[in-house]
């Protein structure tokens, strides 16, 4: 399976779990609130059955108090807690379900409440009001007022309409107790779910993201050890991928390129060596004529230097100069095809005596021409043959193309942290700024072959040297002003 669709899976299923926990916690604050608007409405029931129940012993005591003190205070309690009682049943009535047992208690109230008026307390008030007229009034409300509360049917009907509200009230109280222990449970069962359900989208998500991580970083680091082992020269190296994911595909590329590459480095090592036997053979072959060449003129000029004519012994001079630059080019050549396969050997080198052995032994010495070294050259524990041979082309080529009589060359260093930077500087000619680069490749040389016999090989060694050590050739120089060439090297090997 592909990495990209084990990622989506694994971030799809995350997703999936916590989605239900969410739309569970989501249901779960409906149910609070749904159980919040119900506690709310039994608050108001409780309340409003309370209220009703105290208005209504208000309703029995102002009437008691205005039939036996006839004070319109009593009247006036009576009054207003008989209206309010209506406005409570009105409102109770609206908020309980039609077909509940609470209904049906709210109706044997309303009925309870309106018979005590309708029988006992119109009556009664009635026949208040209309005693005060004369005395047989009187003794008629006194007659209708012992009929009335002196039979035990009044007391009667209040302890039932009391009841009727203790039992509205107690069935309240249960409706807010099974609510409770429903929202407590409820509440449970969602702490109980979430943390679960939370728990394993957490060991889920770390247990993919640590397979991932092995699965990818694994296979990474087979790779990174076989282009590390590539890069060290290991072209048979390989890795074992199956399957079809981006990274088992990328495996098998690495091994295909692997394979490739050791196709043509064998290949280019062969035909290196192969170019390298040529060179050595065809160099070899070639010198002979060249010797043979060189031997015929000589012998020429020594059995008839007095009998040829002028114009012929300056053709000789000719062939043998031609003769000496082939021989100088073919040395050239092979010096260029060994930079960088000989053996890398270390040792100390001073180099003043460097370069002292340079002019003594690889330089012809030009008279006017002067060599001049700074004092603080340093003293190096490095390779001494590839700094021989910049120093000897470098300085080689300051002293065989100046172009005054009287002139310098100096060779001087400066510190640049881990690294030297060399000067070979000179008060020649100068070179233009459109051949600075052309003068390093191989065979270029800026003056006439015919007329100065130079190989064109010498600033491509150099440069070759250097740029197999990962190092640095700079030339500056102007037509008249004279070259200066720098090279780093580094302090220590």
């Amino acid at each position: 399976m592909k990495i990209s669709n084990i990622i989506l899976i694994s971030f799809f299923s995350i997703l999936l779990l916590f989605s239900i926990t969410t739309y569970i916690n989501y249901k779960q604050s409906k149910l609070i609130a749904e159980n919040n608007e119900a506690f709310s409405r039994s608050s108001i029931i409780l309340r409003n059955s309370h209220r009703f129940q105290r208005n209504f012993l208000y309703m029995v005591s102002g009437l008691r108090g205005y039939l036996l003190t006839d004070d319109p205070f009593f009247i006036q309690t009576y009054d207003s807690a008989i209206l309010e009682n209506e406005k409570i049943l009105n409102e109770l009535i609206s908020m309980v379900n039609t077909a509940s047992d609470q209904r049906i208690l709210l109706d044997d109230i309303k009925l309870l409440q309106g018979y005590w008026i309708d029988e006992f307390a119109m009556p009664l008030l009635d026949a208040k009001k209309q005693a005060t007229a004369s005395v047989s009034d009187r003794d008629v409300f006194d007659r209708i007022y012992r009929t009335k509360l002196g039979s035990g049917l009044e007391k009667d009907v209040q302890r039932s309409l009391q009841k009727k509200f203790s039992d509205f009230t107690n069935f309240e109280y249960g409706f807010r107790d099974s609510r409770k222990e429903i929202m407590t449970a409820s509440l449970r069962y969602t702490e109980n779910v979430s943390f679960y359900l939370t728990v394993i989208s957490v060991v889920a998500g770390t247990m993919i993201a640590l397979f991932i991580a092995y699965y990818i970083s694994s296979r990474i680091v087979k790779m990174v050890t076989m282009a590390n082992a590539i890069a060290a020269g290991d072209y048979q190296v390989h890795v074992s991928e199956e399957g079809n994911s981006e990274l088992s595909q990328l495996g098998r590329a690495l091994n295909e390129m692997a394979g490739i590459l050791d196709l043509n480095i064998s290949l280019l090592k062969k035909q290196k060596d192969e170019l390298d036997q040529f060179a050595h053979t065809v160099s070899h072959d070639i010198k002979g004529p060249l010797r043979g060449i060189d031997n015929v003129v000589t012998w020429i000029e020594e059995d008839h230097r007095f009998d040829l004519p002028p114009k012929v012994n300056e053709y000789l001079a000719i062939i043998k100069g031609r003769v000496a630059r082939a021989e100088n080019l073919i040395k050239g050549i092979l010096t260029y095809a060994r930079v960088g396969k000989e053996e890398k050997i270390r040792e100390h080198v001073n180099i003043r005596e460097l370069i002292s052995e340079v002019m003594e032994y690889s330089i012809p010495p030009r008279l006017g021409i002067t060599l001049i070294t700074a004092p603080d050259l340093p003293l190096l524990y490095t390779e001494r043959l590839p700094l021989l041979q910049i120093f000897t082309n470098l300085i080689g080529n300051a002293f065989r193309h100046h172009d005054k009589a009287v002139g310098e060359v100096n060779v001087y260093c400066k510190s640049r942290g881990d690294l030297y930077e060399f000067f070979v500087s000179d008060d020649g000619p100068g070179i233009e700024v459109m051949y600075h680069e052309k003068i390093f490749e191989m065979f270029q040389t800026l003056k006439e072959k015919d007329a100065f016999e130079s190989t064109g090989v010498g600033l491509a060694i150099v440069k070759k040297i250097l740029h197999d050590r990962k190092l640095e050739v700079h030339m500056y120089s102007e037509p008249g002003m004279g070259s200066t060439f720098s090279f780093t090297w580094p302090k220590s090997l």
